[in-house]
């Protein structure tokens, strides 16, 4: 017996909450809930496991004694390492996105030229690199720098002597693309494929009437292939944002945060340990101002991309 459409909607209505409710219900929990206790935490003097009064310079009775305002914020951006860090994260972002939406377009293009049944295979391959974990691809790429490109392939010994490429992960600035080269390894294939659906939504009519008119692949690319890719566009640029501003275990394998390489998502974890007592509430403050950041600037762009979607 076949189910009408009316039937279909209300077994959909009957069991929306059933199914809806438990999701919820773990999103405030493990999400809400911790996100505001956290905002609350960056107002206070909070070691870890106690609240500290400020004043009586004691364990406080309530959290509401150890209420500070905005001192902790206050702490965090006179905070050199954590300014240092910012800025470190500010630069880190900029090429990376850069980069990684270079080599995933570039990538994308190629596999859509591709008509036989390898173009599933180089998909694949392109994608593995992302099933590996930061930490584990951190300590991979750590030995490439160290010992292949450092003694191997361009050390006095090696293939080709070039100092620049050496020590990789011993200082700020050849660290910094080093972690972008891990970091494009990692996430350009998962990149492509989202550039690889854009592009086969794209009518393949557009192509053909361009060819008639005798526009040039350059042309055609920039007329027709970008403006209708800018969904993809807004949807790989919002992830390689804020994904390049969240970095954290590529970060700790790769470097340690040593010679001045801590990212946001470091220089916060490493807070606890670089005060005495452990500044927790500090800590918070650099979190929240971390969110912040990242929120504006991924709404940002989302606000921008989609209004070049619409002009499109």
């Amino acid at each position: 017996m076949s189910i009408t459409s009316k039937q279909s909607r209300s077994i959909y209505q009957r069991w929306f909450w059933p199914f809806v409710i438990p999701a919820m219900v773990l999103f405030i929990m493990v999400i809400v809930i911790p996100f505001v206790v956290g905002v609350f935490n960056s107002f206070v003097v909070w070691r870890g496991s106690y609240y500290f009064n400020p004043v009586t310079r004691t364990r406080a009775v309530s959290a509401f004694e150890a209420f500070v305002g905005f001192t902790n914020y206050k702490a965090a951006l006179q905070d050199e390492r954590f300014l240092q860090a910012l800025g470190y994260t500010v630069r880190f972002t900029l090429i990376a996105v850069v980069v990684i939406n270079v080599v995933s377009l570039c990538l994308a293009l190629l596999i859509t030229r591709i008509t036989s049944t390898l173009a599933g295979v180089f998909r694949t391959i392109f994608f593995l690199p992302n099933m590996l974990g930061g930490l584990a691809l951190g300590y991979i790429f750590q030995f490439v720098f160290q010992i292949i490109f450092t003694d191997l392939i361009f050390g006095p010994e090696g293939l080709i002597h070039i100092e620049a490429f050496r020590y990789m992960t011993q200082d700020s600035t050849k660290a910094l693309f080093a972690l972008v080269l891990l970091y494009t390894w990692q996430s350009a294939g998962y990149m492509m494929l989202i550039y690889v659906a854009g592009l086969n939504t794209i009518p393949v009519d557009y192509y053909e009437a361009a060819s008639i008119d005798g526009s040039s692949p350059w042309h055609t690319f920039w007329k027709i292939t970008v403006p209708m890719l800018m969904p993809s566009f807004t949807i790989v640029f919002f992830m390689t944002l804020s994904g390049s501003f969240k970095l954290l275990d590529q970060n700790v394998a790769l470097t340690n945060g040593d010679f001045n390489t801590r990212m946001l998502a470091f220089q916060i974890l490493q807070t606890v340990r670089d005060t005495n007592p452990p500044d927790y509430g500090k800590g918070q403050a650099q979190a929240v101002i971390f969110f912040i950041i990242v929120a504006v600037i991924s709404l940002t762009q989302v606000y921008l991309t989609k209004r070049k979607e619409l002009e499109a």
